[in-house]
């Protein structure tokens, strides 16, 4: 099966046997707090199936969640995933609305320490793709 990718940005398109498909490839980081680690990870290691599917529903794959300390004694969490739909906003509207989610994130947002400076609306910031090898 042959494969090409064309990438424009953090959007390619992947011909595979004649079907194409729009992935956009999503990083954001966040703070997390230090004493909630634990909690975090065990929250995470047990996700609740219906966060998970409401999360495929929205046309996400290929998600995970990096946990790392940095020099400055702060832990970060990074996020990727890839979104494969045709409207994001519909589907991130759609996935918002979701009682299950909206609790699933109330329990997740308070481990979590928003950057100041990210975009208004967004609880995670944005990252920047510099480079991506397919």
């Amino acid at each position: 099966m042959k494969k090409i990718s064309i990438f424009a940005g953090s959007v390619f398109v992947v011909m595979l046997a004649g079907c194409a498909q729009n992935v956009q490839r999503y990083g954001s980081v966040i703070g997390v707090k230090e004493d909630m680690l634990e909690k975090y990870k065990e929250l995470h290691a047990n996700p609740w199936p219906l966060v998970n599917k409401q999360i495929k529903e929205s046309n996400i794959q290929n998600f995970s969640i990096y946990l790392s300390q940095f020099p400055d004694g702060r832990y970060y969490l990074f996020s990727y995933f890839e979104y494969t739909g045709d409207d994001f906003k519909a589907d991130m509207a759609k996935m918002a609305a979701d009682p299950t989610t909206q609790k699933w994130w109330k329990e997740t947002d308070t481990y979590q320490i928003p950057f100041e400076d990210r975009p208004a609306g967004q609880w995670w910031k944005p990252m920047e793709e510099v480079y991506h090898l397919d």
